[in-house]
């Protein structure tokens, strides 16, 4: 890994947009004509923000941005607009509420790329900044950055890694901790103008954690707060703890950043909305330890029912079958010897199917033992609706996996070019029904440097995925798992019509 200075990440690509024409009501009142269906059309404008990577000193930071090409898997299919744009900035590092000083913002010098390929930067050290960015124009639809940091000694030992995420109102992390031995950071940026204003809720096993600073925490515009969860509570350590982030003014990105003195760390990003069923995709084959964490936030109590979607089918694992969560309550269960060498995914569903409880889940996966193990997170996430990318995958170490929890499914994946050179190769992928399908072998011909893949779907059912990047380092089997999120890169929008005989007396 080069030490070169952080260079901010731009990404184009070209996205074909229909326009139409408004229809005139004359105010004669004549007939007006029939309204037509919405259109599709690409986003115009999208934000990400990226958490500061670490405090270590040996810390080594990648940064990868893409974004699709439109309509075609093949290098240089189109060209970005004049005006288009996609860049990230360095956020400055806000006071904590525990009284942390500020800290000016890094430079981040812009860099301009072609549309289609990825495009890379790095940062080591511990003055990387947080990041806020927004793409406009035919850069926006499908805009993603990955950060990748290995750590490679002391507390924060471990492979980082987080795709950079939107910001919003309203976040939910299952997983978290305030034990003795876990450092666990909730990471706040504000991308925008003004200040933001947020909540912080902790909930442990037996409900809500007396909590002192969480309420009205103020995010600078264009800053980033990390805030340390075992300072919000005067209560004993607690192993599992629900983080709930919300906002009482403005926007914000969220996610946990997790250290743990034995297990090394990574980022846990927030779970999808609260639901009555989740799928949590892509638990490595040699998963050493698997411990389900689990949220109810409302009135009612959840009956869970686990079941393993593996590479030949679903099953119930003997070692927990079920999961009663109490509402406003974090429950947690552990399962040993889950995956029996086969990549899967858990699945979770009502016990009784006639009573639909919302909830939000997480796993906290290990691989390795003794004192080479190393941890990483799997949040519940959404199907895929249309199409969802995630960068830096490298030649040797990534593993796509692609859930179809109830009907079969058809994907689309495309491998682009590398951030230093190579051929696009697209692959069509059956995803059995009740199975879970890996992908490891499509690589860009000739590949330099490190590629995206895009998911796009098909046909069939509901797909969630999920991406493994596996990096060892010193006989410490080092890893991280990104969920795949929709990039909603398109919107529908009204047809609309103009009707004069409303400027008529």
């Amino acid at each position: 890994m080069k030490r070169t200075t952080l260079s901010l990440i731009a990404v184009a690509t070209a996205l074909a947009a229909v326009t139409g024409f408004a229809a005139l009501t004359a105010p004669d009142g004549s007939a007006a004509p029939e309204a037509k269906a919405p259109t599709t059309l690409p986003v115009e404008r999208s934000s990400l923000l990226c958490p500061a990577p670490s405090s270590s000193e040996v810390a080594e930071t990648d940064y990868v941005s893409y974004t699709p090409a439109a309509g075609s898997s093949a290098k240089g299919s189109g060209s970005a607009a004049p005006t288009a744009k996609a860049e990230l900035k360095a956020a400055a590092s806000a006071a904590t509420p525990g009284g942390t000083t500020a800290k000016k913002p890094g430079k981040a010098p812009a860099t301009v790329t072609e549309p289609g390929e990825p495009v890379a930067a790095e940062a080591n050290g511990p003055t990387a900044p947080a990041l806020t960015g927004a793409a406009t124009g035919g850069l926006a639809p499908g805009w993603t950055v990955q950060q990748t940091t290995v750590v490679t000694a002391g507390g924060a030992r471990g492979l980082l890694g987080v795709a950079c995420g939107a910001p919003d109102t309203d976040f939910w992390f299952p997983a978290a901790s305030t034990a003795k031995e876990r450092q666990d950071y909730v990471h706040l940026t504000n991308p925008d103008d003004s200040a933001a204003v947020a909540d912080i809720q902790l909930y442990g096993p037996e409900g809500e954690l007396k909590s002192q600073l969480t309420e009205g925490i103020p995010v600078p515009a264009h800053s980033s707060v990390p805030v340390l969860l075992s300072t919000l509570t005067g209560q004993a350590p607690t192993a599992d703890v629900t983080v709930h982030v919300t906002t009482r003014s403005g926007r914000v990105g969220a996610v946990v950043g997790a250290a743990d003195d034995k297990l090394g760390s990574d980022w846990l990003p927030a779970s999808a909305d609260p639901a009555g069923t989740a799928v949590l995709p892509g638990i490595p084959a040699d998963a050493t330890s698997v411990r389900l964490v689990a949220y109810a936030p409302g009135e009612d109590d959840a009956e869970l029912k686990i079941q393993l979607v593996g590479e030949t089918g679903t099953i119930v694992p003997a070692s927990a079958q079920a999961l009663h969560v109490k509402s406003g309550m974090t429950a947690s269960v552990d399962l040993p010897d889950l995956t029996r060498g086969e990549t899967g995914s858990l699945l979770l569903t009502p016990s009784d199917p006639k009573k639909s409880t919302p909830f939000v889940a997480a796993l906290r996966v290990t691989r390795g033992k003794g004192d080479k193990q190393e941890v990483a997170f799997i949040p519940a996430t959404a199907p895929i609706a249309a199409r969802a990318t995630v960068a830096d995958n490298r030649a040797a170490g990534s593993t796509l996996s692609l859930t179809a929890p109830g009907e079969a499914a058809q994907v689309k994946v495309t491998a682009s070019a590398g951030t230093g050179g190579g051929t696009p190769v697209t692959k069509t992928v059956t995803v059995k029904a009740g199975t879970t399908a890996k992908v490891t072998e499509l690589v860009p011909a000739g590949l330099k440097g490190s590629y995206a893949l895009t998911v796009e779907r098909v046909s069939g059912g509901p797909v969630h995925a999920s991406r493994l990047l596996a990096v060892p380092e010193d006989g410490i089997p080092m890893f991280t798992v990104q969920t795949l999120v929709d990039d909603r890169g398109t919107v529908m929008v009204p047809t609309a019509k103009q009707d004069l005989g409303v400027l008529d007396d």
